[in-house]
């Protein structure tokens, strides 16, 4: 089968995935499912599956309190509590809408459906008879269609979430909202004291300073790293005397 075909399966799991490149098991998912798409084997149900589940992970650890957790009991939890536990993670539950509530129940129900597939088709979770029929085409695309549709929904109710920005791996974009107030509101200063450590001061609008001591190479390294560089080359760039020389006169 072509690769153009494909493609149009699983476009709800590529902008997950793009959006969670930095989770590599999901990643590795990803690239699994498409070998096997194109290699148009059964195992690709395997991977769809793979990659529902690994979705939910991610949403519950995005959102999981130790006070309150939100991860399954199980030991091993089946892609059903996975799931549950990703929507109560969301909230989604929460929303009393009676026909939003029926979409909720839906795509239990294709996971339901996608795992009761992949045991009785599946050739990568565990052995199957050797001599068992291959599915047809239309078997595998109702596969990942459905495990499609269950991550493109998550993904979008995650991207509507109110995250914790203390707990959470997106980036700084994503809370743009926050960082406009922050930015409007909190003003900067730098201090350095006596021994030379530096201490950026975030003025509230209180009046209080909110003070973090932080070294300037670190402060470089983390936010601009050619930055770092230029700032590295200037300091060998000083000729030995001319160190002393610097030394002596700070002492001075």
């Amino acid at each position: 089968m072509s690769t153009e075909i494909n493609v149009d399966w699983c476009p709800g799991i590529r902008e997950a995935c793009l959006h969670w490149r930095d989770a590599p098991m999901l990643q590795q998912s990803l690239e699994a499912l498409e070998q096997t798409l194109e290699q148009d084997n059964d195992a690709c149900i395997d991977c769809a599956k793979a990659i529902v589940e690994v979705v939910c992970q991610v949403i519950v650890e995005s959102f999981d309190n130790p006070l309150a957790p939100l991860k399954p009991k199980a030991e091993t939890p089946s892609l059903s509590e996975w799931l549950t536990a990703a929507v109560r993670a969301l909230k989604l539950g929460d929303i009393r809408d009676e026909k939003f509530k029926k979409l909720v129940s839906s795509h239990h129900k294709l996971s339901t459906a996608l795992n009761d597939l992949r045991n009785h088709a599946g050739t990568a979770s565990h052995g199957k008879d050797p001599y068992l029929e291959r599915l047809a085409i239309h078997h595998r695309r109702s596969a990942v269609l459905a495990a499609d549709a269950i991550v493109a929904f998550l993904h979008k109710a995650y991207l509507d979430a109110q995250l914790d920005p203390a707990s959470s791996r997106e980036p700084w974009e994503r809370f743009a909202e926050q960082n406009a107030l922050i930015d409007a509101q909190i003003g900067l200063a730098v201090d350095t004291d006596d021994d030379g450590r530096t201490t950026l001061q975030f003025l509230l609008p209180s009046g209080d300073v909110l003070p973090v001591g932080i070294e300037v190479s670190r402060l470089l390294y983390q936010l601009d790293r050619e930055a770092y560089v230029e700032a590295l080359n200037a300091t060998r760039g000083m000729g030995s005397d001319e160190a002393d020389d610097e030394v002596e006169e700070t002492a001075s």
